[in-house]
């Protein structure tokens, strides 16, 4: 009798920690392949340095690989949502296959940190968080730099698709604000392997400054285009250029290159006073100990940074409900938008009701390649 009653008070006890002996279940969706794999494989590679708990919790973390192709990023975020009952999504890296994503788990009430910066229209938002700078707050370091190099026109050379769009948006108004004129406007695909023509048209136009909209070492393609075809102005690349790639695949050609990024890239050339470098530095130290010496990029960054959000927000959640639950899930929402000022590796996270981007126009910080490096110019 003694014995059964010892069993039945260790069944109640058990019952009673269900929530800590639930795993926390994360869904990423990454392009591992396709046109935007030189941005997932970095995020991967920081997440396989994650803990194996937060909080004293399990972390189960189940990546998959969506290819850059929107379509298969839904299906992705459906299995997360439906299979295997994630308590939070990330992902994904290309804009195009973010975008797609955020309608399911907004359906499911699943929070989504996109890795890309995917603008959904006003109130789609509710339950997606972007860990990147925002394409409009990345335009105003680009602007003020060229404001300060005198650039008075620009061409712009990018994606058909949401981010060069996006980009496009973006730039051109602040540009506006400041006296700057796209003068000459091309396009081209993720997979185009040539840009001959646009490179042509836009040489023609000689603008003072070419914006590249492009990504990993895709970007380079483009720059080496108008390079070839005689184009000496200066030569502007995006957040999503801010990788090694662009120097590897581009080579001389991309030297003098001003590439607009977040701190973590340069994180030792940050000031003493840069809210971010001691992070920064953590970031670099502990990514370049396993993959290497310059083995660092802004996506890795963004990985890193995922990682300070859920052990700033698990926590609080926990209090509130299990993982594997909808109220767990309601609890990682309302943490991450309550969660105030928060130093990541990129700068300072500051999200609102209001306000899922999160970082403000301070954060971007323009470099340029000189010698094959990155440096703060």
């Amino acid at each position: 009798m003694k014995h059964t009653k010892s069993l039945v008070t260790a069944a109640v006890a058990l019952c009673l920690s269900g929530a800590a002996l639930a795993d926390i279940t994360i869904g990423v969706s990454l392009s591992l392949t396709g046109p935007a794999s030189g941005l997932g494989i970095p995020i991967k590679n920081e997440i396989a340095l994650w803990p194996k708990s937060i909080d004293g919790e399990k972390l189960n973390v189940i990546v998959l690989d969506d290819a850059t192709d929107p379509t298969q990023g839904v299906k992705n975020a459906r299995r997360f949502v439906t299979e295997d009952k994630v308590d939070l999504i990330a992902g994904s890296v290309a804009t195009p296959v973010a975008i797609p994503m955020a309608a399911v788990a907004a359906e499911a009430e699943t929070v989504q940190l996109s890795l890309s910066p995917s603008a959904l229209p006003p109130g789609k938002d509710h339950w997606t968080f972007r860990l990147p700078q925002s394409n409009a707050v990345m335009s105003y370091a680009m602007v003020a730099h060229m404001k300060k190099l005198g650039v008075k026109t620009v061409g712009f050379l990018g994606y058909t698709d949401a981010y060069g769009e996006g980009w496009l948006k973006d730039f051109t108004a602040e540009a506006a604000k400041n006296g700057i004129k796209v003068v000459a406007t091309e396009r081209f695909a993720r997979s185009d392997t040539s840009v001959t023509a646009q490179a042509l048209k836009l040489t023609s136009a000689n603008p003072d400054a070419i914006l590249i909209v492009a990504s990993g070492s895709g970007a380079a393609m483009p720059e080496m285009a108008v390079v070839e075809r005689g184009y000496k102005g200066k030569i502007y690349q995006t957040h999503a250029a801010a990788t090694r790639d662009l120097m590897r695949v581009g080579g001389k050609e991309v030297e003098g290159t001003y590439v607009v990024s977040g701190p973590a890239v340069i994180a030792e050339q940050l000031p003493d006073s840069h809210p971010s470098k001691k992070v920064a530095i953590d970031f670099v130290q502990k990514y370049e100990k396993v993959y290497g010496p310059g083995s660092r990029n802004q996506f890795a960054g963004h990985g890193y940074d995922a990682l300070l959000v859920l052990e700033k927000v698990v926590p609080g959640a926990l209090k509130k409900a299990k993982p594997g639950t909808k109220e767990f899930r309601a609890a990682l929402r309302d943490g991450i938008e309550t969660m105030g000022r928060t130093v990541v590796s990129h700068g300072v996270l500051d999200y609102t009701a209001q306000d899922h981007w999160g970082f403000t126009n301070e954060t971007g910080v323009m470099l340029k390649v000189v010698n094959g490096e990155f440096k703060v110019d």
